[in-house]
C-alpha cells in the first residue's frame, strides 16, 4: 500500500509533463514562454505552469529520474504529511523564483527537484531518526554534486530555480520535524518487553510486524471477552411459608 501510493502520485506527475512536452512538440503549441518571468504580473501565472514545461528530451529525461527518485522517497517514508510537504514545494519555490530571480524565462521542474532533496537531506538529520538519516545519506550520495548548480555557472541554467527550491525545501523539513514518522521503537528497546507498544507509534507504522502482532492479541482479547456467558444468577433460598404447627392440645 506505502509502496503503491507513492509510485501512483510520482507516476501521474511524470506523465502529465511527459503529455504537455509531446503535445508542445508535436502540435508546436508554443507553451514554454508560459514560465516564470520574474517581477512581472505577467509572470505569476507561471508558478502554476513552469514545472511542466522542459527546453528539450535531454532536459526532460534528467528530471524525469531525479524526480522519480526523489519524490518516490518522500511518499514512501513521509506518507502522513508527503502531499502537504509537496504543495508547499510547488507553490513556495515558484513564488520564491519570482521574486529572486533578475530577469529571463524559467521552465523545468528541477527546482522542485531540489526542493525534494533538500527536504529529504535535512529531514532525516534533524529528525535523529535511524531510518530518515539512511535516507539522508542516500540523497547526499546520488545528488550531492547537484549543489555547485544553486551557483550561477552557466547562463543557460536556472541557478535561482534551484536556489529557491533547496531554500524552501530546507524550511519545511524544519518546520515539519515533529510531524510526520517516528523514530522505530523494538520490543528489545523496552524496558519490558512484553510492554504493549505506545499508541502514536503504532499509528505512525500500522504496517509493521510489532504493531500487526499487538492488533491481532487485541482482536482476540476483545473476541473472547465477548464471548464470555453471563453466570445466571443464583436461586435465592426459599423459606417456608407454612404455618407452623403444634400437637393436640391436653385436656384435663
Amino acid at each position: 500500500m506505502r509502496l503503491g501510493y507513492a509510485l501512483w502520485f510520482t507516476m501521474a506527475f511524470l506523465v502529465a509533463i511527459w503529455g504537455v512536452f509531446v503535445l508542445n512538440e508535436t502540435l508546436e503549441l508554443g507553451w514554454r514562454k508560459h514560465g516564470v518571468h520574474p517581477r512581472q504580473w505577467r509572470g505569476l501565472t507561471g508558478i502554476l505552469t513552469y514545472p511542466f514545461l522542459h527546453g528539450d528530451w535531454g532536459h526532460l529525461w534528467n528530471n524525469t529520474m531525479s524526480f522519480f527518485t526523489l519524490n518516490g522517497f518522500l511518499f514512501y517514508f513521509y506518507r502522513s504529511i508527503a502531499l502537504r510537504v509537496w504543495l508547499w514545494l510547488f507553490f513556495l519555490s515558484g513564488l520564491m523564483l519570482w521574486g529572486l530571480a533578475v530577469d529571463g524565462n524559467h521552465i523545468g521542474a528541477s527546482g522542485l527537484i531540489y526542493g525534494l532533496a533538500a527536504f529529504l537531506f535535512t529531514s532525516g538529520i534533524v529528525r535523529q531518526n535511524r531510518l530518515l538519516l539512511r535516507v539522508s545519506l542516500a540523497v547526499a550520495f546520488l545528488y550531492g554534486g547537484i549543489v555547485w548548480w544553486m551557483l550561477p555557472i552557466d547562463d543557460h541554467v536556472s541557478w535561482e530555480g534551484h536556489l529557491s527550491g533547496a531554500v524552501v525545501g530546507t524550511l519545511l523539513a524544519l518546520a515539519y520535524r515533529r510531524q510526520g514518522p517516528k523514530d522505530p521503537v523494538y520490543k528489545f528497546e523496552l524496558e519490558d518487553p512484553h510492554a504493549p507498544l505506545p499508541e502514536w507509534w503504532m499509528a505512525a507504522h500500522p504496517d509493521h510486524p510489532d504493531t500487526l502482532a499487538q492488533r491481532a492479541t487485541e482482536a482476540s482479547k476483545l473476541a473472547a471477552a465477548s464471548e464470555v456467558p453471563s453466570s445466571p444468577p443464583k436461586p435465592r433460598s426459599q423459606s417456608s411459608t407454612e404455618p407452623p404447627t403444634f400437637g393436640t392440645p391436653s385436656q384435663s
